[in-house]
């Protein structure tokens, strides 16, 4: 993967346009607000639009229609800043610190520097990336149903990431729903599609997340609190898989909905009920 640029977005197939499904997911999420990161959690950040400490509509707004011209037009993080920098100076949102209304007192959100703008254009694009990859990939799912996890494997990996490397699910075991990338912050693994036919050629073995998966309590800030995370026990290591507070979700799958009315209405209804049920 091409590395010259300062600020090219981290991922081999992220160069250049994007999956049409990566823009659509995109432009699909709808706005939330929230003053921390930790008050939109996991799937409901898939479903909408949000940046912490970001608490007036029309800012939020403003970031949010940078991304999306970012996506569409394969941009890198130095074309995303000089988009929204000047916006954000001009609206007084630049810099550090909080933004106070000098009337009431009150709090309306915490300034834009460049290393959130990082943060920022980083995480929401790859999860757009990939969320664009996964349903490119469950569409195919009947040619190649077996999904193999991919890392980056060099000194900035982090362990269990690399512990993962090289296995194999189905494309519908559980496992994906919970553990499909990204798995963090400035993560770089993705998946691999393969064939029943690469299988036997490769003389490669499927996992299976059944009875591993488990439950833990994740800590989600420097108080003490936790909130519940989904987990793998991985039998190879017997350790615990778990993906950074925040993530722990399949981006693409928590806001994918098929078009139901190219089904028969009897497989549209047991769709429905199935999600229903989870």
């Amino acid at each position: 993967m091409p590395t010259s640029e300062a600020g090219a977005v981290d991922l081999s197939y992220a160069i250049g346009l994007p999956p049409e499904e990566a823009i659509a997911y995109f432009e699909s999420k709808g706005y939330a607000i929230g003053f921390k990161w930790q008050e939109v959690w996991a799937e409901a950040h898939a479903r909408s639009f949000t940046v912490a400490g970001v608490l007036k509509l029309d800012v939020l707004t403003d970031v949010r229609e940078a991304l999306l011209q970012a996506l569409q037009h394969g941009e890198t993080l130095v074309d995303f800043q000089k988009r929204l920098q000047p916006v954000l100076e001009a609206k007084g949102w630049w810099g550090r610190g909080q933004i106070v209304d000098q009337a009431t007192g009150e709090i309306q959100g915490k300034r834009l520097c460049p290393r959130r703008l990082e943060t920022i254009f980083r995480t929401n694009m790859q999860s757009s990336y990939m969320a664009g990859r996964f349903q490119e990939q469950l569409a195919n799912a009947e040619a190649r149903p077996f999904w193999e996890y991919v890392a980056v494997l060099d000194n900035r990996t982090r362990p269990l990431h690399r512990s993962l490397h090289g296995r194999i699910f189905r494309y519908d075991d559980p496992f994906w729903r919970r553990f499909y990338p990204p798995n963090g912050w400035k993560c770089r693994c993705r998946v691999r599609t393969r064939s029943a036919r690469d299988m036997e050629r490769l003389g490669l073995d499927v996992s299976s997340s059944e009875g591993r998966m488990e439950t833990v309590e994740q800590p989600i800030d420097r108080k003490g609190n936790t909130r519940p995370a989904p987990a793998f026990r991985d039998p190879a290591t017997g350790k615990l898989f778990v993906a950074d507070a925040g993530f722990g979700y399949n981006p693409g799958q928590a806001a994918y909905q098929p078009d139901l009315s190219r089904y028969p209405p009897e497989l549209a209804k047991q769709y429905l009920q199935e999600q229903s049920a989870r």
